[in-house]
């Protein structure tokens, strides 16, 4: 594939994670502020996210191992997973973290148990699809600049 197919097939795998409700607009932030001294600021801020949000969820999953649940710490925990997530444009994951804290707030484990579940699918779909991306993008070299998607 020559440098200008790859750059095509980066373009709709981007696409793609907009018009599959996986990214927002955050996304596209990150992407601005990424720039020649620093070509690799968004990769670089979702592999943090993904790495550091890996001890955030060992702590979800413990607690909801706990009898009775601790609501609050369980809320807590989810809080600090979806403002990660919200940072990078997570928008399925950011939903599932939203539901979840809602079942927290109504005190039904039931609920946070499927949630959570969910919401480790979400994450982990995410983490392969940007993995797919970066590395398309990296093939395909350096990008003229973020556009914002259709």
């Amino acid at each position: 594939m020559d440098r200008n197919q790859l750059r095509r097939q980066v373009a709709l795998t981007r696409q793609s994670l907009f018009d599959q409700g996986f990214l927002d607009e955050q996304f596209i932030q990150l992407e601005e502020l990424q720039d020649d001294a620093n070509p690799n600021f968004v990769e670089e801020v979702v592999s943090l996210h993904y790495r550091d949000s890996a001890r955030v969820i060992s702590n979800i999953e413990k607690a909801l191992e706990n009898n009775p649940l601790d609501f609050n710490k369980l809320d807590g925990y989810m809080h600090q997973f979806k403002g990660s997530s919200s940072s990078i444009g997570a928008k399925k994951v950011k939903a599932e973290c939203t539901l979840f804290r809602e079942y927290c707030k109504a005190g039904n484990g039931e609920g946070c148990m499927r949630t959570f579940q969910q919401t480790k699918k979400e994450y982990a779909t995410l983490k392969r699809k940007l993995e797919t991306y970066f590395q398309l993008a990296r093939q395909a070299g350096p990008a003229d600049t973020a556009c914002r998607p259709k």
